[in-house]
């Protein structure tokens, strides 16, 4: 085994290796059984195609589930909270991800505005990219100046709530107690939000008192970066073939 190799495996039993490895197995998962980010399992699209009136406990419980098994979601909070360490900070950003979410999947619902979901998750796809390069330092090396984070979350968090919306749009939802069952599922959504969160703070917090953060830090972002890029790769290729 070559002193590479050893390094790379030593890596993968820190904290950030195995965060990121969980992440890219969820990610592989998705891809490999033809599902897109935002997508809903069979069981819960019938689900939600077969109920009328308000249903507050089911849909919290579906949005919840798809935002912890969103794994574009969760690349994107990863890059998000990379480098915030106080908690005030993660909850000023945070929120203003859950705010741009919330609006646009409601919006997106009510009014009915259709647009490719496969080019919306593109873009959610390089929602990634844009934050990992971000905590690479790179537009600063680039071009000479910091973007505003707080707008580039809210921004990104529009897009992504619009391409859960997009999802939504095709299961032909009940009026009957469609606003009440759409601020549930965002309920449980933002639920699910904090649970993954959760677990990504404990993680990362182990990994920030070791040594090694600051030696891969830079690695890790690598690797979140390539996922987003193979995430829009994924959505634009099913874009133009269908």
């Amino acid at each position: 085994m070559t002193a590479a190799t050893h390094r790379w495996a030593a890596w993968l039993r820190t904290p950030a290796g195995v965060l990121l490895l969980g992440l890219l197995i969820l990610f592989l998962n998705g891809l490999l059984t033809a599902a897109l980010a935002h997508g809903v399992a069979d069981g819960d699209k019938g689900y939600i195609q077969e109920t009328s009136g308000f249903l507050f406990w089911p849909f919290l419980y579906l949005g919840a589930k798809h935002m912890v098994t969103g794994y574009d979601h969760l690349l994107f909070l990863l890059g998000v909270i990379f480098f915030l360490y106080r908690m005030k900070d993660i909850s000023i950003y945070v929120t203003l991800f859950a705010i741009g979410h919330s609006s646009t999947l409601l919006l997106g619902v009510l009014t009915g505005i259709s647009v490719s979901s496969y080019l919306v998750d593109a873009i959610i796809g390089l929602s990634v990219v844009y934050k990992a390069l971000d905590n690479m330092g790179a537009y600063q090396r680039w071009f000479g100046f910091q973007p505003n984070t707080k707008a580039a979350t809210l921004v990104f968090g529009l897009f992504h709530g619009f391409g859960l919306a997009t999802k939504l749009q095709d299961f032909n939802m009940s009026p009957d107690g469609l606003i009440g069952n759409l601020l549930a599922f965002n309920v449980g959504v933002e639920i699910g939000q904090l649970l993954a969160l959760g677990a990504i703070l404990i993680v990362m917090g182990f990994w920030r008192k070791s040594s090694s953060f600051w030696r891969h830090a830079y690695t890790a972002n690598v690797v979140v970066m390539t996922l987003g890029f193979i995430l829009a790769g994924y959505q634009l290729v099913g874009f133009f073939v269908t």
